[in-house]
């Protein structure tokens, strides 16, 4: 890997998982594109992979009393088979296309957010769904967060419940992503040898994320989600 490459992978992840750590969410919307710059996709999604696993190692001992545990049960089953699915057609085909499919989907939910008279609402089949979905784009792009968002928006109104779920469906996304992608030949020894030379970097993005967590309110918080979401809809479709 040239310098180049290693600092681009520098800025990716702590730019990214700062955003993860203040919201619970949008880490790898924020990170794949920056990342895309000098990385294939399936490196890009190998690297955004390994430091979900660190961050739901670190975060979810820290929020398991506030996840909403029936939401989580409820979506966890559709989400994981989501995700094979996921990994499956990144391993064998060449999904970019997909990218543009997902970032114009996030940028019609902020139009719908920002400017719909009624709010989504979800049944059980809808759920399931968006469940399937959010998986299978994790294991694409590890870039299911906004769908997940669709399913807990309405159901949760806590900010603390909500990233604290958000966290933990990470947690079950990287559970199963991390081995399948093992499995497929994807991730490799080199990713891992890489990421222990970024893991300081991701460290200190943890730290700052928690603090600038500290001292937002509500109203800002939601105001911050839904602006990642535009962004990351429009950097994913150009």
């Amino acid at each position: 890997m040239t310098i180049e490459v290693f600092i681009i992978l520098i800025i990716g992840i702590f730019v990214g998982f700062y955003v993860q750590t203040i919201v619970g969410f949008a880490g790898s919307l924020i990170a794949l594109p920056i990342l895309l710059f000098k990385l294939p996709l399936q490196d890009a999604v190998c690297y955004i992979s390994i430091f979900y696993m660190f961050s739901s190692l670190l975060l979810l001992t820290k929020e398991w009393r506030n996840i909403d545990r029936p939401i989580i049960l409820q979506l966890s089953l559709s989400t994981i088979i989501g995700v094979v699915i996921g990994i499956l057609v990144l391993t064998y085909t060449k999904p970019v296309f997909l990218k543009t499919a997902l970032g114009i989907f996030i940028l019609v939910y902020v139009a719908y957010i920002s400017f719909g008279k009624q709010k989504i609402k979800l049944g059980k089949i809808g759920t399931y769904i968006f469940g399937l979905l959010a998986g299978f784009f994790s294991g694409v792009f590890s870039s299911g967060g906004p769908l997940h968002v669709v399913c807990l928006e309405n159901s949760i109104k806590d900010v603390k419940t909500f990233r604290a779920t958000m966290i933990g469906l990470s947690a079950v996304i990287t559970v199963t992503r991390i081995p399948a992608l093992a499995i497929s030949g994807i991730l490799t020894s080199n990713h891992l040898k890489m990421s222990l030379l970024v893991l300081p970097v991701f460290l200190f993005a943890q730290f700052l994320g928690k603090r600038t967590f500290a001292s937002i309110n509500e109203i800002f918080f939601r105001k911050i989600l839904t602006v990642l979401l535009c962004i990351s809809g429009l950097l994913l479709v150009f």
